[in-house]
Parts: structure tokens; sequence; C-alpha cells
């Protein structure tokens, strides 16, 4: 996710209203499911504008629409979703997934899973044909799971198929096998649906430069060579996308045409979907403000985004790289009454009700809202409790003396807003505590995230977002995982092992009752021996014209969240 330069306008007033909520702490959960605001549809002579096209203004553009090549998170999928179909899709209004290309969900219960986890078999649609001309079969499956692994580009996904994928075998015209490296219950949740599964013409590629291990595909590029209900019309860099309804498509057609603006100003997208020349428009809380009241205009705040907003706490920290200013041991955050310090100093509901705009929900630890897995009877981190925070800082030997430490984040954005909302609660304590706000250019932040180990105790960020739990307990949790290595989990987990091995059990189990339960587990763990600070999930917040029918979001879609074809006028 990319905060939007408007989340300045936002930032004061966070700020203000962070500061009046700092000396109460309330409980009071905000429900983003209550934010829809519809006003009157037109009438009179404001009639529909550009009827039989669907124009979306972005906040940037695509650098691929190759499948093989795209960024998760980045413009490229918007596409990618609309005119590339994989075997199975998630549905509306959840994680659930429903067939694409596949008949079937492979189940243990259907015999598509075999019973040691290891081998999936996909029964495919007969009658689909790409937008080439060209027949799709088995092969074409085969063909496009194998390129990515083959083309291995550094700035797509491949690792997605490739950590987990063995082999894929064509059974028959219209089946596949594909047989895992380990049983995987996060399999389908993560690599089938994903953008860089989806199913490419092998026709289409191979007539147009084919498969060269590490490097891109120029024509693919910029091409789309699909099955989705949309064509490619054209790519006018810098300007728009045009999309055309797919007149041969298998499944139910799209209603409308779509272009798709590119990187309109925060202001021009506010001013083009007011006067009716935008459908509909990216859109963040911030927004909120210069939309509400507009006539013929839907703002739209219902579910959450599942990118939780959180700070690190680095437990890795190299001798000598922290910041001059800084006072605090290389250790500090060893200590896990130092990190349960910092969780209940926070102001979780000035930070929702400000900064998001009251779009947003508290997060347990650390499977969002939204996904498969969470259990609402988990306990959060909502209220401020700035008397127990002070508690465990005593107890840990860091009050009434405290502490100087800094937190780096990008400058100008939510991110920001959450650091100064983290410096405002901290310095409230009688604790003698500095929060230095590091608030730098986004290369700076990205170089500074990027190094291993990170030179700095705290840094601000949103998860990538998944649509199964266990990307975000391997991520994010595990001692062995990304981040765990990173910021030396190991260091601090009251039991390493037991959380790693449950994070492990839950990937492979197939019963999903099983399942959930291993990672209510973890939420009940993690809360105790907290690794981050979540500030929380940030509300899906989207804005439309009233005139449109058919509106779906799902925030496991790729952004905006929307399926164009099943929108009309």
């Amino acid at each position: 996710m990319r905060p939007s330069p408007l989340r300045l306008a936002a930032l004061l007033l966070a700020l203000t209203m962070v500061a009046a909520a700092c000396s109460s702490a309330t409980t009071e959960t905000t429900q983003p499911s209550d934010n829809t605001e519809t006003t009157d549809a037109p009438t009179g002579g404001d009639e529909v504008k550009n009827p039989g096209l669907l124009v979306h203004a972005a906040d940037d553009e695509p650098s691929t629409l190759d499948p093989a090549q795209v960024e998760p998170g980045e413009g490229g999928e918007t596409v990618i979703l609309q005119v590339y179909e994989r075997l199975l899709e998630i549905g509306s209004g959840g994680p659930d997934l429903v067939p694409g290309l596949a008949t079937e969900v492979p189940t243990v219960d259907n015999g598509l899973i075999s019973a040691d986890g290891l081998t999936y078999t996909f029964k495919l649609r007969e009658g689909v044909v790409f937008h080439d001309g060209t027949d799709f079969t088995a092969s074409d499956v085969k063909y496009s799971w194998d390129r990515v692994m083959e083309m291995d580009l550094p700035e797509g996904a491949a690792g997605v198929l490739s950590d987990i994928v063995t082999e894929v075998r064509v059974v028959d015209d219209f089946t596949v096998e594909v047989e895992l490296q380990k049983a995987s219950a996060a399999f389908l949740n993560t690599a089938v649906v994903a953008m860089v599964s989806s199913i490419v013409s092998e026709e289409a590629v191979e007539a147009n430069g084919g498969i060269v291990a590490g490097e891109q595909n120029d024509y693919m590029q910029g091409n789309v060579a699909g099955t989705g209900p949309y064509t490619l019309t054209a790519w006018n860099r810098g300007e728009n996308i045009q999309l055309s309804i797919n007149d041969a498509y298998w499944g139910t057609p799209a209603f409308l045409d779509v272009r798709i603006e590119i990187g309109p100003t925060p202001d021009v997208r506010v001013l083009g979907l007011r006067a009716g020349d935008f459908d509909t428009i990216e859109a963040d809380p911030s927004f909120i403000g210069d939309i509400e009241g507009a006539e013929g205009v839907t703002i739209f705040g219902e579910g959450l985004t599942v990118e939780p907003i959180h700070i690190g706490f680095n437990l890795n920290i190299p001798e000598g790289a922290l910041p001059a200013e800084d006072t605090i041991p290389t250790d500090f955050f060893h200590d896990p009454l130092v990190r349960r310090a910092f969780n209940h100093a926070f102001d979780y509901a000035g930070f929702i009700n400000g900064a998001l705009g009251g779009f947003g929900d508290f997060n347990p630890h650390y499977i969002p809202q939204g996904i498969f897995g969470y259990d609402p009877a988990a306990p959060v981190y909502g209220a401020q409790d700035l008397a127990m925070a002070e508690e465990l800082f005593t107890e840990a030997g860091y009050c009434p003396d405290g502490f100087v430490v800094s937190v780096i984040t990008e400058e100008a954005n939510l991110f920001e807003t959450a650091a100064l909302v983290l410096k405002d609660s901290l310095e409230s304590l009688p604790c003698n505590i500095e929060v230095r706000v590091l608030a730098v250019a986004e290369a700076q932040f990205d170089d500074a995230h990027a190094q291993d180990p990170i030179e700095y105790a705290m840094w601000v960020k949103n998860a990538d977002p998944f649509a199964d739990p266990h990307s975000y307990m391997s991520s994010y949790q595990h001692p062995d995982g990304e981040w765990g290595v990173i910021h030396g989990f190991a260091n601090g987990y009251a039991d390493s092992q037991k959380v790693g091995d449950l994070i492990d059990a839950a990937e492979v189990e197939l019963d999903r009752d099983a399942r959930a339960a291993i990672y209510s587990e973890l939420q009940f763990m993690l809360y105790d021996d907290p690794m981050w600070l979540i500030a929380g999930q940030e509300g899906v917040v989207a804005a439309y014209r009233t005139w449109l029918k058919g509106w779906e979001s799902n925030p496991l879609w790729p952004r905006p969240s929307l399926r164009f074809a099943l929108i009309d006028k």
C-alpha cells in the first residue's frame, strides 16, 4: 500500500485528536461496517456520464502487465486481476475460494487433495478461449507456472510457486496435478490465487519471445494473453489503460468497458469524482472530508484492509549502530516487559479515530480480521493503559529514569502519524522517555528497512497483504521466518521453540477446525509475548458515483479491491 499524499492534511487533524484523547483510555471499538454513506442519486438533468464505460482513477501506473514479473501490491496487479484468471479465485465478501479456470476447489473430502497433502488435482473448464483465440488446456497451466519459476525474476513473486511446488503434471487435456515439496494447508490461498499464478496462453508467449531464464519478456510487459472478462485495448503510457469487454468470455460477461486514468493527483481525483468524470477513484480515509456530502457520490467504508500497520521491535541491533542520541541498550527489546509496556502505552483509539478517520479497527497479534484463523475472542491491545505501561517500565528498570529511542519512518504519511502517536503516548508517562521520530524520504526509509541487520531499534510500515494466515505467521512471527531472523525474535520469545512449532504445525494441518485452533492458541501467546506494536487495521475506503450498480469490494483482491466486470451503470 502506498499512502496517499493527501494524508498530509490528515496528519495535523490526527495529532490534534490524539492530544485530546491522550488523557483518557477509551475502549470503544470502531466498526467500519457502519461507515458507508450514500447521498441521493442524481436526478433531473444530472444524467449518467460515459454510458457503457467505467472510468476509474488510479494513483499510479503499472510497471508491467506480465504476471511473471509483477511485484505484489504494484499497480500492474490491478489490471492482471481483470484480464487474466487463476485456477481458483477469492470470492466476493470474504476469504472463501471459488472455482476459476478449475471447476472445483480441491479438498481431502472430494479426493482432489491426496491423503498425505502432497498432491493437488485440478479439473479444468472446457470451452475456454484465450484472447488470442487459442483454446485453454492443461498444457497452458503447466506452461504458465513453469514459466514463472524458470524466469525467476527478482522483482516478481516466483517464490510463491517455486518455494512450494515440486512439479506440475498434465494428466490429460483438462486435468492437472501439482506435487508439493511438503504438505501445505496454505497452498490454495497463497499460491493458487496469487496474480503470479495467472494462466497465460502458451502459444502467445512462444510466438513473442518465449521463456528465457532470468530475463523479462518485453512483449508480455505491455500486452495481455489471458482468458479474463476483459481484453487490453490500449496502454497509453502516463495517461490511461483501456480495457474492452471480452465477447468470447466463458463466464458471465462484463457490463462495461473500462478506462483506468493513470496517476491523477488526490485533488484531481476528488474533483473528477464530484463532477462525474470519474466513476470510481482510489481513495483512503483522508479523502473523506473532501467527498462527504457531494451530490451523487457514495462513500464505501465496509471491511478492513489486510495490511496491519505495525511498529517493529528490533531484537538484533548491531553494537554501536543506533543513532548517537539513543540511550537504550542493544538488548532493550529482549525484555518482554518492555515490549508489553510499549503496547499498553499506545493510543490506539486516538490513531484509529484520528488518523484513520474512524475507518479502522484493532488487531490481535497477528492475524488480521477478515483472514481465516482470526479469533474474535483473542485479546487485543485496544485500550490505552498508561498505568500498566508505567508499571511495566518500572519493573523493567526504565522508570523513572527513562530512555531515548528513535523510530524511523517514511515522512508525511500515515506511518509517520503512527510514530508521532507513539511519541505522544510514551512521553505522556512520568518516566522521562523521549521518542525521536526520524521521518525520512521513502527511498531513504526503504534503504534502512532493507538492511540486515537493521540499524534502528524501531520502524513503522504496514504488512504485505496475504490471503492465508500462514503467510503472516511465517513472515512476522516465526523465529526462523523473514522478520524473525532479521529482528532476532529468538532472543526474546519466552518459548521460541513452541512458537515455531505451532506455526509449522498449522501450515500442514488440513483440518480447518484444528488449524483454526492452533492459530487461536498463537494469538493468545503472542499477545503476552509481542514482537510488534500493531497500531491498527486500516478500513477499506472507496468512493464512487451512486449511479453504479453491482458494486462489490474485497480487500483480498488486488487494489483497488474491485472486479470491474461486476459493475454496471
